[in-house]
């Protein structure tokens, strides 16, 4: 325990120096003390933290001796400061320079750098100038920005001979020898063809993510259809990669696993370890996961989905069952417990259009298989930004997997379908192949000349039947009237500001007032408000602005911040009443 902490003091004191010299601290708005570690239940330890934010998923984002060798617009070196710029959070138990939920898999040497699930979903607050970790909360990072920053950096690499020539000796060492230097150019070449490409199309430029939020579903469509389904070695389908126009908030994670409906528009059902691993592979697969799918008749659907695949099925489960160790973050400051005791009160009495309680209080969901129980997910319209809808709608050409099928769970695929199709496809594919021992007709015991669809029509388990609702297209196709999110049980809602789905409220207090009242701009960053329960106005180092839209035309925005407009009639007592109560969750 005191070598952890000495090497915490350590990291924090190296950081506050980094940030002084390199004068980031104002870019993604760091943290650079030891947090305090809040009370996320007993089954939350020092050792399931350290695990949650370092186990592999298999995202392979860029080789990390490359992601070393690169440099900023500024000539220092990338992974300088962690990352920090951008809002990462540093992590004192890894020596290699990464964040928190960024990871190193592979040999010593020939590691890739990726991501896990700790990297969106970890958040620091700052109350009187103590800042405090909240495991599994929406992380305060930019994304966009880092994105964007990664593919300039190795764009600047191949610029010009001279470019590439202190990049191939930070990476390979002096004296290699000119093959060696020529294939790592190739290969330098094709990853910054593939993610140059995804960053030129998919990266809005007029209206930015910004702090706190990413157009997920976007990018999960562009990098499943786009850099996965095209012929080799690119395995690029351009026209597939659209602009990522409908931002949201990064969800908490405690509770996760027992909703029984999930993702923002709820078209996932949820509440089993299948489901589960539905949810997180599709994740996976979004955020730089190699995924190259290829036609072989034996397998189930025509389809090798696991020909070349860096999902890591094991570390994925593990993390789940990680997710389901995290807690509600308590409260760490003082509660007006009379105070609270009126709010519960007010948040489950009768009002317009239902109480507080009636949809996110705890009642219980549906049953999954093996009887797993789950916690009612509301999915409402309840006026919100509707801007996720327009992308639930897009379509994209097939590729490698067109005319495949899975038999019971999904139909011959058309040379263009709904992107949402495609990568319900892609991940019910790859979970059944992993999970049956349909890998080849010997596997199967099948003489020569079994017909391929014998082999394709084998049984599969009961469980796996769980797969049609995993992406339940049919519940969010465009176009549509409603425009319906999920509504969460609400413990710890304390501590996930910016409020509603798509950031666009920044407090509770002021998701409290009539949205013609809500601010058109607010300041995003780690400093806490515990009056207003949210984003406090001042975020001093922060240069993040969010500048939102009204109702009317302005509600296809993605930036929105109008509807759920429940308790703005409460007189002004029984909100701060309200406000209290919340704390307590």
């Amino acid at each position: 325990m005191r070598r952890t902490l000495a090497k915490r003091l350590l990291w924090s004191s190296v950081l506050v120096s980094s940030l002084l010299m390199t004068g980031t601290a104002s870019r993604g708005d760091p943290v650079a003390q030891t947090p305090i570690y809040l009370n996320q239940g007993a089954a939350w330890t020092e050792a399931t933290r350290a695990d949650f934010y370092t186990r592999d998923q298999g995202a392979q984002m860029i080789p990390l001796p490359w992601l070393k060798a690169l440099t900023t617009a500024e000539g220092q070196p990338f992974l300088g400061d962690g990352l920090t710029r951008y809002g990462y959070l540093p992590n004192p138990d890894v020596d290699n320079g990464l964040p928190v939920g960024f990871t190193a898999s592979g040999p010593t040497g020939n590691e890739m750098a990726g991501m896990t699930c700790a990297a969106c979903h970890t958040r620091q607050i700052t109350v009187d100038n103590r800042d405090y970790r909240v495991d599994g909360g929406p992380a305060l990072v930019d994304f966009q920005a880092l994105l964007g920053d990664l593919s300039a950096a190795v764009g600047r690499v191949l610029v010009s001979d001279a470019s590439f020539k202190p990049f191939a000796t930070a990476v390979l060492g002096s004296g290699t020898a000119p093959p060696d230097v020529a294939a790592l150019k190739q290969a330098v070449q094709l990853w910054y063809q593939r993610e140059g490409t995804m960053t030129d199309r998919a990266l809005p430029k007029d209206r930015p993510w910004g702090l706190g939020r990413l157009d997920a579903v976007s990018m999960i469509f562009n990098r499943v259809t786009g850099l996965d389904l095209g012929p080799p070695p690119t395995y690029l389908i351009a026209d597939n990669i659209r602009v990522a126009d409908a931002p949201v908030r990064y969800p908490f994670l405690w509770n996760a696993p027992v909703q029984d409906k999930t993702q923002w528009p709820g078209f996932a059902d949820n509440g089993s370890d299948l489901l589960g691993l539905a949810r997180n592979l599709g994740e996976v697969y979004g955020v730089f996961g190699t995924f190259r799918p290829t036609k072989q008749w034996w397998h189930i659907g025509g389809i090798n989905f696991l020909t070349d695949n860096s999902a890591n099925f094991d570390g994925l489960n593990r993390l789940e069952g990680l997710i389901k160790k995290i807690g509600a973050p308590k409260w760490p400051w003082a509660v007006d417990l009379p105070l609270a005791q009126r709010g519960s009160v007010v948040f489950s009495a009768a009002a317009p259009g239902g109480s507080c309680a009636s949809c996110h209080g705890q009642t219980p969901g549906k049953k999954r298989f093996f009887e797993q129980k789950t916690w009612a997910t509301p999915i409402l319209d309840v006026g919100t930004d509707s801007r996720e809808y327009a992308i639930l709608g897009r379509d994209a050409k097939a590729g490698v997997l067109q005319g495949a099928s899975i038999p019971f769970l999904m139909k011959p695929i058309a040379p263009k379908q709904s992107a949402f199709s495609l990568l319900g496809f892609s991940v019910a594919g790859s979970i059944v192949q992993n999970y049956t021992t349909l890998r080849s007709p010997v596997a199967l015991g099948a003489a020569p000349g079994v017909a391929p669809r014998a082999l394709r029509k084998a049984a599969l388990p009961p469980s796996q039947a769980e797969l049609k609702g995993a992406f339940n297209f049919a519940a969010t196709i465009p176009p549509t009237t409603e425009y319906k999110y999920e509504s969460r049980v609400l413990y710890g809602i304390w501590a996930a500001a910016p409020y509603l789905h798509n950031g666009s409220v920044a407090s509770l207090a002021d998701l409290l007032e009539p949205d013609d009242k809500r601010a058109t701009t607010f300041a995003v960053g780690r400093y806490y408000d515990t009056k207003t329960v949210g984003l406090a106005a001042d975020q001093r180092e922060s240069q993040h602005v969010r500048k939102t839209t009204g109702c009317g035309p302005g509600r296809n925005s993605g930036d929105s911040r109008c509807g759920h407009n429940f308790g703005t009639m409460l007189d002004p007592a029984d909100k701060l009443a309200l406000l209290e109560y919340l704390k307590t969750l």
